[in-house]
């Protein structure tokens, strides 16, 4: 079996992350697998990039100009949605001739046009589509929040003018995806939480569409417990304090939830003084610095890391992860944490609760209460037993999210779409 694995970035971004170690899990299954992407970083032979990069660019400037000036050229919400006006044919491609299966990812930002993806399925062959967001599903979002207009049929979007001149966007797109991807029921959905296939089942585009929810992968001979000591010394952190790592590629981010941490901290530093002055808050991505004198605890900021040494030493180097983020489907971060063995704490939003099994490999914080955010970061760090926690989280991802077990889930997926594609013959 051949897999065309198809991702807008080859190593930037969850998705990137995601598709990436699918690629290598099914590799190591006996799965023929390939990543075509946008933006090739690396020389694997494995990873193809798209024809005529420039133009790519090009595709991504005109879709961003046309939301632009949609959106009364306002930027505030300029990169929070996509219309998928232009993008690259894939079609004629050595390595998509070769596929048997066309394995979609996160496909946006000038990589695949709706156009495009309409040719792939004119093509014939089975496609699969692994939702990272919502955006398959929506008019024209990625993150639905609040809104709920995507289970009638996305109109008057928050994130658009209410009143424009050339008639409302986010329906127009959304009643071209039904037109062109969705009226013939030939896509494969793949979630990679059982949150997100709960949300995506209640769309209207996806309306009596097959839905599987799938764990992402991770490599657990990559990402396991190792030397604390030696990470922190390796990263330039202290030894003799209790660290919280904060993962974002950009902490500063306001759905990443920072404001509800460094609400939290100062809530510990004013109630639990001992254990706030034994803390110290480590930041791996961009803009931390800009946050530092936020939290009223010793912060640590590294900036953005991409060597994965680094990255693995930090976790190791943590006695806790939090992610107070607001919006999350399966986060990958807090499924490397709990592989190093680092019990986690984050809210009780999307995919999280999955993840973090409550009191037992970390604490699930009722969304958006620092104050509980609080009592679950105290918890982890003075009151419970850290080496119980540190077993559970390690069970807990050897358990549901070793290559094996996630590549053979992908695997009965991919043998149904033949099969379909063979009866429908």
């Amino acid at each position: 079996m051949r897999v065309l694995i198809i991702n807008t970035s080859e190593r930037t971004g969850g998705a990137a992350v995601a598709a990436n170690r699918l690629m290598e899990a099914l590799k190591n299954n006996g799965v023929k697998a390939k990543m075509l992407v946008r933006d090739k970083d690396t020389d694997r032979i494995t990873v193809v990039a798209a024809p005529h990069g420039l133009l790519m660019q090009w595709r991504f400037l005109w879709e961003r100009l046309v939301i632009f000036c949609r959106s009364h050229f306002s930027r505030k919400h300029l990169f929070e949605i996509d219309i998928a006006n232009a993008g690259a044919d894939v079609t004629a491609l050595r390595e998509f001739r070769e596929a048997d299966i066309v394995h979609l990812h996160w496909i946006n930002q000038g990589m695949l046009s709706l156009g495009g993806i309409r040719k792939i399925l004119d093509s014939g062959k089975p496609v699969v589509w692994t939702m990272h967001d919502m955006w398959p599903a929506t008019g024209v979002c990625h993150l639905t929040m609040d809104c709920r207009k995507f289970t009638e049929g996305c109109c008057c979007c928050p994130l658009l003018p209410q009143r424009s001149l050339f008639g409302d966007l986010a329906r127009q797109v959304w009643k071209r995806k039904r037109r062109l991807l969705y009226s013939q029921g030939r896509i494969s959905f793949v979630t990679c939480s059982r949150w997100l296939a709960s949300e995506a089942r209640q769309s209207r585009l996806l309306e009596g569409k097959i839905i599987t929810a799938i764990p992402n992968p991770i490599d657990t001979h990559v990402f396991c417990p190792g030397d604390k000591a030696r990470a922190r010394e390796l990263l330039g952190l202290p030894q003799n304090r209790r660290l919280v790592l904060f993962v974002a590629q950009r902490v500063s981010a306001a759905n990443k939830g920072g404001a509800y941490l460094v609400e939290a901290c100062r809530q510990l530093a004013e109630e639990r003084t001992e254990l706030a002055e034994s803390m110290g808050i480590v930041m791996l991505g961009g803009s931390g610095v800009s946050m530092a004198d936020s939290f009223g605890v010793a912060t640590y900021p590294l900036g953005y890391v991409s060597d994965t040494e680094r990255i693995v030493a930090a976790y190791r180097a943590a006695d806790l992860f939090v992610m107070p983020s607001l919006s999350e489907n399966l986060p990958n971060t807090i499924m490397e944490a709990m592989a190093c063995g680092v019990p986690c704490v984050g809210f009780r939003v999307g995919g999280i609760p999955e993840m973090i099994d409550h009191l037992k490999n970390g604490y699930v914080a009722a969304y958006k209460d620092a104050a509980d955010l609080a009592r679950g970061i105290s918890w982890v760090l003075a009151e419970a037993d850290h080496e119980a926690l540190e077993r559970e989280a390690v069970r807990k991802v050897a358990q549901c999210y070793s290559q094996q077990a996630v590549a053979m889930k992908y695997i009965e997926v991919y043998n149904q779409a033949l099969a379909f594609k063979r009866y429908s013959l």
